[in-house]
């Protein structure tokens, strides 16, 4: 009986060992960040595994982390998009739609970021993603289509700057945090340093002062669930 007792055990901890690995594994691949609240805490440490990405974004990226910072939003001021826009010094605009074909081919889109065209049958996730872990442009274009929002930062933006998406990521959109949207480093070498995206839409942004937070603010509400497909 003790034998019995003990090979079950042995095999029990056996399962739970690979359902530990599994899981550290999709970590690994996407940091989903469905939390409340509007103080997010950007905590990274070094790791020495090959990563797990979704299909694009980089090459597992540096051993080495930045420091942990923490960001409190400030209050909002403005609720028009045009007026804060104007107030930060960003730039919004209205792309062409450039199509919405599916294909499982390479796209060339004609704006940096994409904000429309063919793309992959095969949406992006909501969510926020680690920096060497951003899916396809093909994939995150169909999830644009589907209504999302999508927040970029270059990759050479401070970790203040990555905070401060994360923390609008997670304020509520209809009673939701991180509703409908993503957050990632871009990797189509855009220009500007933050951009946010929605299908056909796009503002831009060199600062993240409390002005161009309020406009990235108006920007998702705005924009959420108005591309042409929506998919809850």
């Amino acid at each position: 009986m003790s034998s019995r007792h003990q090979e079950k055990e042995r095999r029990r901890r056996e399962r739970e060992a690979q359902e530990a690995k599994a899981a550290a594994a999709a970590g690994r691949t996407r940091r989903l960040q469905l939390v409340g609240g509007v103080v997010v805490v950007v905590a990274v440490v070094v790791v020495a595994v090959v990563l797990l990405t979704s299909g694009g974004g980089g090459d597992g990226g540096p051993s080495t982390a930045p420091q942990t910072a923490a960001v409190t939003l400030p209050p909002r001021e403005i609720e028009n998009l045009e007026e804060a826009a104007e107030a930060a010094g960003c730039t919004i605009s209205s792309p062409e739609v450039e199509g919405a074909t599916h294909t499982e081919e390479a796209v060339e889109y004609g704006t940096n970021p994409p904000t429309s065209g063919d793309h992959n049958p095969v949406p992006a996730q909501d969510g926020v993603y680690e920096h060497d872990a951003t899916p396809a442009k093909e994939h995150l274009v169909h999830s644009l289509e589907h209504g999302r929002i999508h927040f970029q930062y270059r990759p050479d933006a401070p970790p203040e700057t990555i905070a401060t998406l994360e923390a609008i990521f997670n304020e509520e959109v209809n009673g939701t945090p991180g509703y409908h949207a993503l957050v990632y480093q871009n990797t189509t070498n855009m220009e500007p340093a933050v951009v946010a995206t929605a299908w056909g839409q796009m503002i831009t942004c060199e600062e993240l002062g409390p002005e161009a937070i309020d406009a990235l603010r108006a920007f998702r509400e705005r924009y959420t669930d108005k591309g042409p497909e929506f998919v809850p």
